[in-house]
């Protein structure tokens, strides 16, 4: 019987613990999509305690909390941190099974030195001794950063940002990693959101440009879009609830954006319209950039609408949606193609069963010399468990080449979250050993060497920042 989290934890085979320990556990981390707040990296202050760290803004955590019985005040509620972190503890020994406790054990042995279990028994003894190390200059923010190997962090980022921490970060000399935007609109293509007119100020503000038309509007992005690139950025992120694609001309979408600025609301049909438009003119803009596309598709949010109302949106009451994807994405990627403007593109699906949509819709699209330019992206949010990771890659190697894979990303507010990665490439390592004992796979371990390093680093780093 292997122990828990033990140094073979997930190889369960030998050519998947030789790889791993040969090629993984040297490896840089190349995070290119994540929710770092890039003023915490700056200031690099240091944390009070636990809480703030692991708990605060960590919706996975939130989730199952609820699920367990946890009244609001002990989640995001005013109970104290010491009793926030009192009640995760109380629910921990109840995550058996959830990738939650996985994590969490890992996240408390590679940064604390800790390989207890947390439950409520052991949750002041953790709470104190994480308390007191993270008072010391090896527990700040940018030393979890380099602790973990991190070469290049993508962070998400409004249009509207002026990326003042980016700046910073990138004229500090001492600080190695860089840390580099993502440009995410979504307050221009969620024309419906109440807040529309709000963030359309704000564009106006740091554009320096009037936004009174669709035009204006294209033209302020565009001005946002080479800001951006001059700082660095390499990629968009857009959060697709449901990937339905109609061609609009700019005339159409014109009207349709008159007649929200005068106080009208849009048919279901006219905001597809719009956001159909206005996608497209993203693409040609990140295809000139050379920046690669993003597309997180098929998340329902903010389902619960009480509990938006009264602690507000992405607090953990979402869930997987059950759109359909294919036809939609055909037509959009397929206008960028016939233009020779389709960007590199990442395609993230929320729900398993679209799995073999992507896999399949990555091989229609391609451009002579870039190995992947349409890339099925890692199990994302409710798949990355060592299940929808597996199947992920399956699926992906069915159809396609798990060679050119651009592998894990850590999808996080949080500096211990980078343990994802080790998670991954161990469940990576496994995979592949699992081929060799088999006989589905060849047992050449240079060739599959390469190939883990490749999934796990330099594929990413060679599709965001090669142009």
């Amino acid at each position: 019987m292997k122990s828990f989290l033990g140094k073979d934890f997930l190889l369960n085979n030998s050519t998947a613990q030789s790889l791993y320990q040969h090629i993984s556990t040297t490896l840089p981390i190349f995070d290119f999509h994540c929710h770092l707040d890039p003023q915490e990296i700056w200031a690099n202050k240091p944390y009070e305690n636990m809480y703030q760290v692991w708990l605060s803004g960590d919706h996975y955590k939130w989730r199952v909390m609820r699920m367990h019985g946890i009244g609001e005040k002990y989640i995001t509620g005013e109970a104290s941190d010491w009793e926030k972190f009192s009640a995760w503890a109380e629910t921990m020994p109840y995550l058996i099974g959830n990738p939650l406790h996985h994590w969490s054990h890992m996240e408390l042995e590679t940064f604390f030195g800790i390989d207890k279990s947390l439950s409520p028994e052991t949750a002041r003894e953790i709470w104190e001794e994480c308390n007191e190390r993270l008072q010391t200059p090896d527990f700040l923010p940018r030393q979890f950063i380099e602790r973990s190997n991190v070469a290049f962090i993508g962070t998400t980022d409004d249009p509207v940002s002026k990326l003042k921490y980016h700046q910073l970060i990138k004229d500090e000399p001492s600080f190695k990693t860089e840390v580099a935007p993502t440009f995410r609109p979504d307050g221009a293509l969620f024309i419906e959101r109440p807040t529309f007119n709000e963030w359309l100020k704000k564009l106006e503000k740091v554009s320096g440009q009037d936004v009174g038309s669709v035009r204006d509007l294209v033209g302020a992005l565009r001005q946002r879009v080479d800001y951006f690139n001059e700082q660095g950025c390499r990629a968009s992120d857009h959060d697709i609830a449901q990937m339905i694609f109609t061609k609009t001309t700019q005339e159409h979408a014109e009207v349709l954006f008159q007649k929200r600025m005068s106080g009208q609301s849009l048919t279901a049909e006219e905001i597809i319209d719009y956001r159909s438009f206005l996608l497209v003119e993203l693409g040609r803009m990140y295809a000139e950039k050379q920046w690669v596309m993003q597309l997180h598709m098929g998340a329902m949010r903010n389902n619960n609408t009480n509990m938006k109302q009264k602690i507000g949106p992405d607090t953990g009451f979402d869930s997987i949606g059950d759109s359909q994807v294919a036809e939609g994405l055909s037509r959009f990627l397929d206008t960028l193609d016939g233009t020779g403007e389709l960007p590199r593109t990442v395609l993230y699906n929320v729900n398993p069963n679209d799995n073999a949509v992507l896999s399949a819709m990555m091989g229609n699209f391609y451009e002579e010399g870039v190995p992947g330019k349409v890339q099925f992206g890692s199990a994302w949010w409710f798949n990355d468990h060592i299940d929808g990771m597996e199947k992920q890659m399956k699926d992906l190697s069915n159809v396609g080449l798990l060679s050119h894979f651009i592998g894990m990303l850590t999808d996080s507010r949080s500096l211990l979250s980078y343990t994802r990665h080790d998670y991954f490439r161990r469940i990576l390592c496994n995979l592949l050993g699992d081929w060799v004992e088999k006989g589905l796979a060849p047992n050449d371990l240079p060739t599959l060497e390469k190939m883990v390093e490749n999934i796990g680093f330099y594929n990413a780093k060679r599709f965001f920042t090669e142009r």
